[in-house]
């Protein structure tokens, strides 16, 4: 998918919490319906079989009960999970596209599928992204026990494409991304420190020693250093190799891309994304600028200037690149530049997902999944319990049919009316994005003072987290009512077929 995506070490942000956060974003002229839903542990079967790849993958004993975001409708080509939580509040989201040069692909082809024909048999394919959430979320009890999980099956099966993963826990997050058919390398994520992903292989710096040693912050496939000799993908010149201290890689030089197409569609997201969070650190713009929009070394993480909250992470992941000539909305600055880039805001989200893992609450209700969907530049950010049995109805009854009683399809309208009118609907858009996730705040906040003074048995605990979370769905669907009211008005008004004269 093209995807975009932050995460925040427990030492930038607001609360101590780890937050990872994506957009999950459909192809050029595609439009994937999601819902939010619950796998419980008796659904999840003793194998899984990929719809697109048709590989079998035997699945281990005793598996967690976890939240996800798969497709509406399952039949089209796949689950496609894409993230969640489970009920160790460890979590997963995946994935970000990402690619690789010619020189990885040829040393470690793709595990493609090919069907049988000409007397030929079937090549089964390896996994991706239809499978890696239903492989690895209900398994784990730790954000590096993800990485190695997900480690061994790439290794084993293989994969037809090549992907960015996090996972998380109270402690730490873990960035995974594959490297060709079998490869990967995973970085932990500082904790004082937020990473900025667009659909590019980001990791700019890779420890070897640590990965074939401790693996405190690095882990990788056992015969990574080989599989660099042999392909010759490290790039640097033997005097630079000896000037530097310790073993070392630069991923992007040696697996990354960095083609024109990546200057339009990726690296000016981590630009922006960067101007935000760190906008007296560096220049962003003129000539002289430190960082530009088309550059390929913008750094992999940064610490921000001042701890990064929800709604900062819901902002940049909405954006459209506002304050700057790129703005696709813009009406100030030379014509030309406006949509020149790829926003992170687009018609095609499908959903953002963030999973929120706070450290001084007890674990019963320590984690919250923010969801969102359709195109956020128009939509609002709805906090929920992530430790529940079910979820609201309003957010889990997507279907093909397009209905305002399904918050998915409520915002894909409201996007569709609000864009063609944006300056008329932008305040009725911005008062509904203020207003949603205050009121789900405080029914959070009144909940979690009852149980601070009293904390229920644990069926006690889900039952009245899954209470709240349907007095905010509740919340939710009104507000989104009101405000499709008022942009269906404000969109109405600006017909073409409108005369100022009536019978009046």
């Amino acid at each position: 998918m093209a995807c975009t995506t932050i995460l925040v070490g427990r030492e930038a942000s607001y609360d101590g919490s780890t937050m990872i956060a994506r957009n999950e974003d459909s192809g050029s002229g595609v439009f994937c319906a999601k819902k939010f839903i619950v796998v419980e542990p008796k659904d999840q079967g003793k194998e899984y079989v990929s719809m697109l790849s048709h590989v079998r993958i035997p699945l281990p004993k005793n598996p967690l009960r976890y939240t996800c975001m798969p497709n509406a409708v399952y039949e089209d080509e796949g689950i496609w999970g894409a993230a969640g939580v489970n009920s160790e509040n460890v979590s997963m989201t995946a994935t970000e596209t990402i690619a690789c040069n010619e020189r990885v692909l040829s040393g470690d082809p793709l595990v493609v599928y090919k069907k049988a024909e000409n007397g030929k048999p079937e090549q089964i394919g390896g996994i991706g992204e239809e499978d890696m959430v239903s492989l690895v979320l209900p398994y784990i009890h730790s954000a590096r026990e993800g990485v190695l999980r997900l480690g061994e099956l790439l290794e084993k099966y293989g994969t037809y494409e090549m992907n960015g993963i996090a996972f998380s826990d109270e402690e730490e997050i873990w960035w995974l991304e594959t490297i060709g058919g079998h490869h990967f390398i995973a970085r932990r994520v500082p904790d004082n420190a937020y990473v900025m992903m667009p659909n590019q292989l980001g990791i700019d710096y890779f420890d070897l020693e640590d990965a074939f040693g401790e693996q405190a912050e690095f882990i990788c496939s056992k015969d990574l250093k080989e599989f660099i000799a042999k392909n010759h993908l490290d790039l640097r010149f033997a005097d630079e190799i000896e000037k530097t201290e310790g073993d070392w890689i630069n991923p992007r030089e040696c697996f990354g891309t960095h083609s024109d197409a990546d200057h339009v569609y990726n690296t000016p997201r981590a630009w922006y994304m960067a101007r935000y969070f760190n906008k007296n650190t560096f220049s962003f713009d003129g000539e002289a600028a430190e960082l530009k929009p088309e550059d390929d070394d913008l750094p992999w993480c940064l610490c921000p200037e001042i701890k990064i909250t929800p709604e900062d992470v819901k902002y940049i992941l909405s954006s459209h690149f506002q304050g700057t000539p790129y703005d696709c909305y813009g009406k100030y600055g030379d014509e030309k530049d406006r949509g020149k880039y790829r926003p992170i805001g687009i018609n095609r989200n499908n959903f953002l997902s963030l999973v929120q893992i706070r450290p001084d609450v007890p674990k019963e209700y320590a984690a919250i999944e923010w969801v969102c969907f359709g195109a956020n530049t128009f939509n609002a950010f709805v906090p929920f319990y992530a430790n529940v049995n079910k979820t609201p109805e309003y957010f889990a009854n997507t279907t093909h049919r397009v209905t305002t009683e399904s918050f998915y399809w409520a915002n894909r309208i409201i996007g569709a009316l609000a864009d063609a009118q944006f300056s008329e609907c932008k305040m009725h858009i911005e008062r509904y994005q203020g207003k949603v996730p205050t009121k789900g705040y405080t029914l959070m906040k009144n909940l979690e003072e009852k149980l601070a003074k009293k904390l229920p048995k644990n069926a006690a605990v889900i039952k009245l987290l899954e209470e709240c979370n349907e007095e905010i769905a509740k919340m939710v669907q009104e507000e989104t009512d009101a405000v499709l009211d008022k942009v269906l008005y404000e969109v109405s008004c600006k017909m073409k077929n409108g005369f100022s004269r009536s019978d009046a």
